[in-house]
Order: C-alpha cells, then sequence, then structure tokens
C-alpha cells in the first residue's frame, strides 16, 4: 500500500507539471483522450495513404504517452526503462544493470569520453552506465516531465547532465561531431522514419566514433500476411506509444543510408534463459506480484478508488488498463517471436578521408 500510495503523489507530482494551469484534477484524462484521438487520427490516415506529418503525429503521440506512463513505470518497472534478458541465477534488477553494462562495453566507453544517451528516459541507464564507464554521459529527452524526474533522481550532481530537445533535431541542439560515442535504448523506436534520427546522430558524433542501439524491430518471423501477427504488433503500438515498427532489416538499411558501418549485429533477447518478455508476464513472487492478473486486479481496484475520491487525476486508471493491454500484446508477440526490443547493434561513422 505505501508504494501505491507513491506512485498516487507521483501521479500528483506529474499532473502538476503537465497541467500547471489546471484548477482540477481531471488533466490526465484528457491527455488520455488526446491520445486516443492520435491514434483513431493515424488509422484514418494511413488507411487513406495521407501523409501522417501533416497532422504532426509523430513527436506529439510521444509526448502524450510519456505523460501518461512515466509514474507507472516508475512504480511497477523501475527507473530503466527496458528490457534484459535473464538468466537464471540473477534478478530482474540484475539483468537490467548487466544489459546497461553489456552495451557500455560493447560500445567500448571509457573515462574522459563525452557520450550522448538518446531518448535518456528518467536517467537509469545514464547513471549505471556514467558510474561504471566513468564516461560523461549527456541525456537528451523530448518529454519535459521526464526530464525534471531525471534531474531530482540524480543525487550525484556530475552525472545530472540532462537536456530536454527533439532527438530528430540533434543537430540543432549540440555542436557538430562533438560526441566521442552515442547510444540509444529502446528509444528511436517512435521514429519511423529511421535515417532522419540515425542521421541526426550521425552529424553529431565525431568521425571514427560509435552508435550503439538496442532497437525495437519485427524479426524475420513476422508476417504481415497473418491477422494474428498483425493484430498482435499494432496493440504493441497502441500500448507502448508507437507509430509502427519497421523490420531489422530496415534498420540496417538505414544505418548504412546515413553513412554508418555496422559492425556488430544480433538479437540479444535471443541468447538468455529467461525470456525479455517474462517479466510482464508476472510471478506470484514479492517483486513479480503487481505484474500478475491478480496483482494488476488490485491496483486497479485500489486506482479506482483514489481516482473516485480524487486523490488522483481522472483518467489514471484508463492509462493503467492499456499499459496492462500492451503488456500482454507483448507478451503475445515475444511468444510467437515475431518482435523484438533488443535489436543490438554497433555502427561506426568512417574517419574523414
Amino acid at each position: 500500500m505505501t508504494s501505491i500510495k507513491t506512485a498516487a503523489a507521483n501521479l500528483l507530482d506529474a499532473e502538476a507539471l503537465l497541467n500547471p494551469t489546471s484548477t482540477t484534477r481531471d488533466g490526465k484524462k484528457e491527455v488520455v483522450d488526446s491520445y486516443t484521438d492520435y491514434h483513431e487520427k493515424k488509422k484514418s490516415t494511413l488507411a487513406n495513404n495521407e501523409d501522417p506529418n501533416k497532422l504532426g503525429i509523430y513527436v506529439q503521440s510521444t509526448k502524450y504517452f510519456y505523460d501518461l506512463v512515466t509514474d507507472f513505470y516508475e512504480f511497477g518497472w523501475g527507473q530503466s526503462f527496458h528490457f534484459a534478458p535473464r538468466h537464471f541465477d540473477e534478478s530482474f534488477e540484475a539483468s537490467i544493470a548487466r544489459h546497461e553494462y553489456f552495451l557500455a562495453l560493447r560500445l567500448g566507453l571509457k573515462k574522459g569520453m563525452r557520450v550522448l544517451d538518446v531518448g535518456c528516459g528518467v536517467g537509469g541507464p545514464l547513471r549505471n552506465i556514467a558510474r561504471f564507464s566513468k564516461s560523461h554521459v549527456v541525456g537528451v529527452n523530448y518529454n519535459d516531465y521526464q526530464i525534471q524526474r531525471a534531474k531530482k533522481l540524480t543525487r550525484d550532481p556530475t552525472l545530472n547532465s540532462y537536456v530536454q530537445g527533439d532527438f530528430n533535431k540533434l543537430s540543432e541542439i549540440f555542436e557538430p561531431e562533438s560526441f566521442d560515442a552515442v547510444y540509444q535504448m529502446e528509444a528511436t523506436c517512435h521514429c519511423l522514419k529511421k535515417t532522419k534520427v540515425y542521421g541526426e546522430i550521425y552529424k553529431v558524433l565525431k568521425p571514427g566514433g560509435d552508435f550503439a542501439s538496442m532497437e525495437w524491430v519485427l524479426t524475420a518471423k513476422y508476417d504481415a500476411n497473418n491477422p494474428e501477427h498483425v493484430k498482435v504488433k499494432d496493440a504493441v503500438c497502441q500500448g507502448n506509444g508507437i507509430d509502427d515498427l519497421v523490420s531489422y532489416k530496415t534498420v540496417l538499411e538505414a544505418l548504412a543510408e546515413v553513412g554508418f558501418q555496422v559492425w556488430d549485429q544480433e538479437d540479444v533477447g535471443a541468447d538468455s534463459d529467461i525470456s525479455w518478455w517474462d517479466s510482464l508476464a508476472g510471478t506470484y513472487s514479492i517483486k513479480g506480484f503487481k505484474r500478475t492478473f491478480v496483482g494488476r486486479a488490485i491496483t486497479n481496484r485500489v486506482l479506482g478508488v483514489l481516482e473516485y475520491f480524487k486523490v488522483v487525476p481522472g483518467g489514471t486508471t484508463a492509462v493503467s488498463n492499456f499499459l496492462n493491454s500492451g503488456a500482454d500484446a507483448l507478451v503475445r508477440a515475444g511468444q510467437l517471436g515475431i518482435i523484438t526490443p533488443c535489436f543490438f547493434t554497433v555502427a561506426k561513422k568512417p574517419l574523414k578521408k
């Protein structure tokens, strides 16, 4: 109950930041409605072969989504908003940290390097990677609420380097060729046009520097003519704030198109004792109970009561429901083997001739 109260308090903090001029606690419901409306517009737009950029849907969708879910993510998952393959002899938290250290090692991070974390969330990976590698990591994130949370959660002032900005416009935020290395962990899945975001990363990376990425992709098992595959994929997208998912081949082609030389690639989610999606299914343990069917039901019942008495904003239970639907879709996608959030690549920006 204490942790649920804490989550409720965080939701109230989020509401104040999202709606500073609001005199009620119903603002979250308005954001839920905006997010739902966005998806309906997206479906209509794509069905009519219109340009979705005319609606400004890509960036706005992600902002709506993370305005809604950040506190739930912290409550149910932790401060690192990503998946990780897990071994039988390690905890969920240990697998998350190991996944981050794996990326830092493969990227070759070390003391004195200036590194960019693209889509840093609330700074969980940034803090771990910076401490582990002794490098100076700068985080960029479009969502202003997450930036505020990152600054609040970062106790060490030497690690508190966060910039609010669109990572599709990195060259407008940072000097050209100003970073020794760049990484992203499950953030650029929100960018449908991979050449755009990878091109911006290319511009701010020094020649000879590497870009490491953990990307959500459709695997070779995905069949666009299979109705269940399409239905599950669409449910994953709506439940996770993603416009659409692309094939791992599209990712490799986009990296090459902007000038990167890919020298390492693998689905690291396939090499584990416990699948990346297993934690979403929930276990009847102290740590995993809140992600089980019963745990979700209890959480929703408590949120419903808190919402009724206006302790948490209107729409909070709705957010919990669509997150649960998205989680169920991810579990099914993992079981089918059609989606992985752990497609790992390392690509080099060539030295100038």
